[in-house]
């Protein structure tokens, strides 16, 4: 967007031009750059949409069209006249310095926070753009603050958190931010301030599914601090939609006087559940069962269990490694193993194919007998049963881990060896 004659800049940072002169198209400063806006765009890169003049202590508006050139040292408009109502902000517009520089961004190639200490903007053939970000700490040389060592990242490998409230929309829709398992989403709300928890709850609040997902793997103090600021109905939504396992978790560190309220909320079946598991203290092996689990008689076929498996939409996946064969009074007869089921004759009897001799626990069970059993016979599943042999529920081998490490280990230094976070995270 240079004059003709000129010659153009292909990138520029945002912190050589925050305060520099703004000029008129007769050369004549006017004002000092405040601001700059942009537009959120999925896939895209953020297109400058105006700039904001500061003009002694008011600030007011220049539309591109009327910008006639960006140089580091001043910004140079077609006219020598601004519009000279106030700056109002439009529904939508980012601006980089308030909204963005400064602010904490999430790297999705390392799944971190990081901070944009500068933007770098790229002079195209349709216009200015948003095209990098620099998320390292200036060093000190002397007496400025150098950025100039520091490569800039591109900016569709950020998602900006902070933010115009009404911009919250085009940024809770980022493909991008549904590509995050929700264990990564669930550290990223730990270890984030009051204001950025807010935003990337009302991002995950936008897909129930997901809440719920996240809510499962929020530690347990982060977890009862959100629930309690949300009415009864909304923490029986997102109850409703947890494992019953870690709804009743949840339950347990709400304030007693709100768990009768919020427990009536619950659905029918996931209210039978939760109240079932409630009965158990957490240190044993009723406290750390789930109810999600597979089983049939011993009558059933290799075929009609996998149907089941295969079926079993809604229960968690973890527990349906494991087939459970019973006997006509419903007590345990027999376990196979999900691969081992596959390898059967689909025609095979469950009774046949299964192992008469299963291993289980009680729901008194210590928790560490359950989790010594559990790795003695390299178990995915440890099924614990009442008086009578029924099964009341299963354990499943990451929450026995969870039981079995030490209480602090979500607060240790992440290590995020995967396909998409290969590179080396930058400091912030």
């Amino acid at each position: 967007m240079s004059t003709p004659g000129t010659t153009a800049i292909p990138a520029i940072r945002l912190s050589a031009l925050l305060r520099r002169p703004v000029l008129d198209s007769k050369g004549n400063q006017i004002g000092t750059l405040a601001d700059a806006i942009v537009r959120l765009q999925e896939g895209d890169y953020p297109r400058l949409a105006g700039l904001v003049v500061a003009v002694g202590s008011n600030r007011f508006f220049a539309p591109m069209e009327k910008l006639a050139g960006i140089e580091p040292g001043s910004i140079r408009l077609r006219t020598a006249k601004l519009d000279l109502r106030p700056f109002t902000r439009r529904e939508g517009e980012v601006l980089l310095k308030e909204d963005v520089l400064g602010h904490r961004l999430i790297d999705t190639d390392h799944t971190v926070m990081v901070k944009a200490y500068d933007i770098e903007l790229h002079d195209t053939s349709t216009g200015w753009s948003v095209t990098g970000l620099d998320v390292h700490k200036p060093r000190w040389f002397g007496i400025d603050r150098r950025h100039d060592t520091h490569p800039f990242q591109d900016w569709n490998r950020f998602l900006p958190l902070i933010g115009h409230e009404a911009s919250s929309k085009a940024r809770s829709l980022s493909a991008r931010f549904g590509q995050l398992k929700p264990a990564e989403i669930a550290d990223l709300i730990e270890g984030s301030s009051e204001k950025e928890q807010d935003e990337l709850l009302a991002r995950v609040h936008t897909d129930p599914e997901l809440e719920a997902d996240v809510f499962e793997e929020l530690d347990e103090d982060r977890q009862s601090r959100i629930l309690k600021d949300r009415t009864d109905q909304e923490v029986a939504d997102v109850l409703s939609r947890m494992r019953a396992d870690d709804a009743a978790d949840a339950v347990m560190d709400l304030p007693q006087e709100r768990r009768t309220g919020i427990l009536a909320l619950l659905p029918g079946p996931q209210h039978t559940k939760v109240m079932a598991l409630l009965g158990y203290h957490d240190a044993t092996a009723g406290g750390l069962m789930g109810t999600d689990y597979t089983a049939l008689p011993a009558t059933a076929t290799i075929a009609e269990a996998l149907e089941s498996i295969r079926t079993a939409t809604t229960e968690q996946p973890e527990a349906l490694t494991t087939i459970y064969s019973l006997h006509p009074d419903g007590t345990l007869a027999g376990v196979i193993g999900l691969v081992q089921a596959l390898q059967a004759d689909p025609a095979a009897l469950l009774g046949d194919a299964a192992d008469p001799e299963p291993v289980s626990a009680t729901a008194g069970d210590d928790i560490i007998d359950v989790t010594t059993t559990m790795a003695d016979y390299n178990m995915l599943t440890l099924p614990v049963l009442d008086g009578q042999g029924r099964i009341l529920g299963v354990i499943t081998v990451d929450d026995a881990l969870e039981a079995a490490i030490p209480s602090d280990w979500t607060h240790r230094e992440p290590n995020r060896h995967t396909a998409r976070n290969s590179q080396t995270a930058p400091g912030n």
